[in-house]
């Protein structure tokens, strides 16, 4: 009888070698990429250091200097006076509407007057705060609130107003409120990434006005 001892030996050996061969081209294939991927997360990490949320150092250095500045810092922004320049508008248009206001309190007549011209007084008494609010950042930021009457209506949104009409009276201030409205609606969209603080109490301001604006309709309506 032939024996197949020998033939099958060797055949086992070649299978084990293929094995052993590719077993380690694999290890070594795996040792290849190990340094790709600790490339790629030494470069993850990189852009992440990159990106991080950090203070400019430099900015606070500076911060210590110009103390006649007081709130305004290096990271306010070049804008300073142009948001000054709003704000003294604004401010123009707020004493405009409380001299308007104050007339129509001491001149309305007629039936309705006396609740009407109440309400009036009212509207005059707030807008005088808003006044009051926006000199104040005004010189916050090393500006001058200008509360000269020359050129008061020049600089003034809203317009003056001397009906003896209480219809047109009202109407006339429904206007103005609503052209108070838009004006502060623009600036605070202005604002929005430049100066937070007097961005929120524009909003302040804002709320007030749009208040007056759906009382003053109501009353057209009646």
């Amino acid at each position: 009888m032939t024996t197949l001892t020998e033939p099958t030996s060797k055949a086992t050996a070649a299978v084990s070698k293929v094995d052993s061969d590719a077993a380690s081209r694999s290890q070594s294939g795996q040792r290849a990429r190990q340094p790709q991927a600790s490339n790629t997360n030494a470069n993850a990490n990189a852009n992440a250091n990159a990106n991080a949320l950090r203070l400019d150092e430099s900015g606070l250095e500076k911060a210590k200097l110009n103390l006649d500045r007081g709130a305004v810092t290096p990271a306010y922004g070049a804008h300073r006076l142009d948001v000054i320049k709003l704000l003294n508008d604004a401010l123009a248009t707020e004493l405009t509407c409380v001299l308007r206001y104050r007339r129509h309190h001491f001149t309305a007549v007629g039936l309705a007057s006396p609740a009407v011209a109440d309400e009036f007084l009212v509207h005059a008494n707030e807008e005088l705060g808003h006044a009051d609010r926006i000199a104040k950042r005004i010189v916050q930021l090393g500006g001058e609130p200008d509360f000269n009457p020359a050129g008061l209506l020049g600089r003034s949104h809203a317009e003056y107003d001397d009906s003896r009409d209480l219809q047109a009276m009202i109407k006339a201030n429904l206007v103005a409120e609503r052209v108070a409205v838009e004006a502060y609606l623009q600036m605070i969209k202005l604002l929005t990434d430049i100066d937070p603080t007097t961005r929120r109490m524009l909003e302040d301001i804002l709320a007030d006005e749009e208040e007056h604006a759906d009382e003053l309709s109501d009353l057209l309506e009646k």
